[in-house]
């Protein structure tokens, strides 16, 4: 939005209240800002241009910030909620105060532009899944109070880059420190890489070898090493070399001397001839970057920008040299530089290019969590277990097959994936076409989609999904495998996956009818992790994690790739072996590193109810009902009941009952009433969320109704469900209350108070 659309945004377009709102989520962040104690709404607007963008002005108090605190966010601040129509579009929340600090964790926009809040780590996708009007409050409050206090990134976060990432990246040689160091430096050239896509490239830094010099280099290269720069928040790319210059300015950086001094140094005085500029001029920046004034660099941060001048005609715009009789010559004259051409520099137009340092031995140890070097030895050998699935499934001529994946390789996949250097910068669905190439030679081939699985058209999905005999679901996230739960029209799935330790991997199988789907497997699945002792620490954790780009939410897990390997190769045997029979099926194997000692689990297999609660499915399988039941007839003649664990998904919009527990020790119960106990509860729903990675929580509460009467409410029943409902609206999240009765009757109560 440009900067007198957002002006015209705040000051008209007024609406008379809240009730004139039309875009549903503005409706309901109104209605949760009047439930709110510590909101109070100021007005509302309305923008319609290219769609609806409804803005709430409010203000907001947080008794958690700091008065007076040095990082100059007050007790009370005026937010705008800029509210899109499109639903997969997050709510940006700008701070309107003209004195509002600029920080780190902010997003990209104009100076001219408000602040603008970067409140979630996680991806848009993940944040949608659980948003709600309430928790998004929350999470502005959370933001300004751990903002007020220096504490909004973790304190083994590394010191900022100075630029969010780039569409286009340079690839950096692994020892280029050492190679600057040298004497004399070493040249370089640069070699364009092929297009991805969407007009995004890759380029390489290449050392040229000795005795080459290309008359005519399409790219020329210009590297200049900056002043120490103290870390701040992330800044957007500046469209102009002018503008390059005033951003850096500001940190204490001369960047056009930098420039003229470079370009100085290669004309000599006897010129160079105009033909053997470059078409182009990609300027490196090698920019130390402190934590503070006059402390140590912690980290080289490197830029490059794409420039369609050469650089001798770059010299020229800046003043540095001057043409003459089809040659380039420096110290322009006086005469020269009269003519102001020395200024058209400014305008000059730089594409931004992210620069990437390719992997060394050490960096590749520590990204695999290893600390000993390791022997000498001998190692023969696309995401890195679907890649290594097609890998040994196309050795074995099993399966032909298509690749979905809209990701392209970079320097760190090649850790755990078997892509190798001559694919960096190729998207990995083209990867694993070329390497079954490489191995089959023609006698049989991939077909490769690049694209995101979850993207539809014209609400359908892609069709190589709806006509694949079976499809082998590895993107190691939630959203595609419970999204085609929901769909008939696609073909029997499989769902494969290492755990963050990588000691475990699991199969999650539809049967061949598709009775048994993907979303009620996980849920078993999870209760398994819940109920059994190897789920322990089935799902803890992670070897460690490690910053692999320019901001805060560029982090990978660390992961050897022999352990990708050996799940790699037990999953691809069993998902062949399972496939070849009709039933659903969940397994685990658990592996012991130390060892290689691998032992087997099969998880019982319950099909599963879908209710209809309006707007959203309550899903839940036979082996709860009938846990549910036995407790009814083990409390016989008395009432009993618990709590509901499972968890809510508003992307697919259901409600997900893994498991019902029974009721605590401290519970009073009668033929004729049940009031649930305390006691263990906290403690049983706690282990659950943490042994389930944080996905299963607490839902609900279920109790039972005596012999002779049926599932249908009570009054009290009503009066607990709305209890219910207001100890979960601060989280915007739906309160469930399932009664049993005689012979297998269910009955599920769902109220949301909002």
């Amino acid at each position: 939005m440009m900067q007198e659309d957002w002006k015209t945004l705040l000051q008209g377009n007024a609406l008379a209240g809240p009730s004139e709102l039309r875009v549903p989520r503005a409706q309901a962040i109104a209605d949760a800002i009047f439930d709110h104690p510590d909101y109070t709404l100021v007005r509302c607007s309305r923008f319609e241009k290219l769609g609806i963008l409804e803005v709430l002005v409010v203000d907001v108090e947080c008794n958690a910030v700091p008065p007076k605190n040095p990082i100059g966010i007050e007790f009370r601040e005026r937010l705008a909620l800029m509210v899109p129509d499109k639903p997969e579009e997050l709510v940006e929340v700008l701070a309107l105060r003209e004195s509002f600090p600029r920080l780190m964790h902010q997003n990209a926009r104009s100076p001219a532009y408000p602040p603008s809040l970067c409140l979630y780590f996680e991806p848009t996708r993940s944040v949608t899944r659980t948003w709600t009007a309430q928790s998004f409050l929350q999470r502005i409050q959370v933001w300004l109070e751990k903002s007020s206090r220096g504490e909004l990134h973790p304190a083994d976060q590394p010191v900022e880059q100075m630029f969010f990432a780039a569409q286009h990246e340079l690839i950096l040689p692994w020892n280029l420190d050492a190679l600057l160091l040298q004497i004399p430096v070493p040249v370089f050239a640069i070699i364009a890489g092929p297009e991805r896509g969407e007009g995004a490239q890759s380029y390489f830094l290449a050392q040229r070898p000795p005795g080459r010099n290309d008359s005519s280099p399409s790219l020329s290269l210009v590297q200049l090493t900056l002043p120490p720069v103290v870390h701040g928040r992330l800044e957007a790319d500046p469209p102009t070399l002018g503008e390059l210059t005033d951003m850096l300015e500001t940190r204490g950086v001369n960047l056009l001397q930098a420039l003229k001094d470079a370009i100085h140094d290669r004309v000599d005085a006897s010129g160079v001839p105009v033909g053997q500029d470059a078409k182009g001029t990609i300027v490196l920046l090698h920019m130390p970057i402190t934590r503070a004034e006059g402390q140590p660099a912690e980290k080289i941060a490197r830029r490059g920008y794409l420039v369609a001048h050469g650089a001798l005609r770059l010299g020229e715009l800046t003043g540095t040299l001057f043409q003459l009789d089809g040659k380039f010559f420096r110290e322009p004259t006086a005469e020269f530089l009269a003519h102001g051409e020395q200024l058209a520099w400014r305008g000059s137009e730089i594409t931004p290019i992210e620069a990437i340092r390719n992997l060394d031995r050490k960096s590749a140890r520590f990204q695999s969590g290893l600390v000993e070097e390791g022997p000498t030895g001998t190692v023969v050998g696309a995401g890195a277990l679907g890649a290594t699935l097609l890998d040994l499934w196309g050795r074995s001529g099993w399966g032909q097959w298509t690749v979905i994946d809209k990701d392209h390789i970079k320097p760190h996949n090649l850790i755990r994936h078997p892509a190798d250097q001559r694919h960096l910068g190729l998207s990995k669905d083209k990867v694993a076409v070329e390497r079954y190439s490489a191995v089959m030679n023609g006698a049989g081939s991939i077909t490769s989609v690049h694209a995101d699985a979850c993207d539809f058209v014209d609400d359908k999905p892609l069709p190589c999904i709806q006509t694949a005999e079976l499809v082998v679901d590895v993107s190691t996230t939630l959203d595609y495998p419970r999204l085609m739960s929901t769909r008939n029209d696609v073909g029997r799935h499989v769902s494969a996956f290492l755990t963050p330790k990588a000691n475990a991997s699991v199969i999650l199988m539809e049967d061949a009818g598709r009775l048994y789907r993907a979303r009620t497997l996980e849920a078993q699945y999870y209760r398994a992790v819940m109920e059994q002792p190897w789920g322990t620490d089935h799902l803890a954790g992670n070897h460690g994690t490690f910053w692999s780009g320019a901001g805060c939410r560029d982090i990978s897990v660390v992961m050897s790739y022999s352990a990708v390997l050996a799940h790699g190769s037990l999953l691809a045997e069993q998902i062949r072996t399972l496939s070849g029979a009709s039933d659903a099926a969940i397994r685990v194997w658990a592996r012991d590193a130390q060892s290689g000692a691998i032992t087997a689990y099969a998880v019982p297999i319950h099909e599963e109810r879908v209710i209809d609660l309006e707007n959203m499915d309550l899903c839940i399988d036979a082996g709860v009902v009938e846990k549910m039941q036995s407790l009814r007839k083990l409390n016989f003649p008395n009432e009993t009941g618990g709590i509901l664990l499972g968890y809510h998904d508003l992307n697919v919009n259901a409600i997900v009952v893994v498991d019902a527990l029974a009721a605590p020790p401290d519970s009073r119960s009668s033929p004729a009433s049940f009031e649930r106990g305390v006691l263990g509860v906290a403690d049983a729903a706690k282990e659950a969320h943490r042994r389930t990675a944080g996905i299963v929580g607490y839902i609900g509460e279920w109790h039972s109704h005596p012999p002779g009467h049926s599932a249908e409410p009570s009054r009290d029943d009503f009066y607990q469900l709305v209890y219910l409902a207001l100890g979960m609206s601060h989280d915007g999240l739906a309160a469930v209350s399932l009664i049993v009765g005689a012979s297998g009757e269910l009955q599920v109560l769902k109220c949301t108070v909002r």
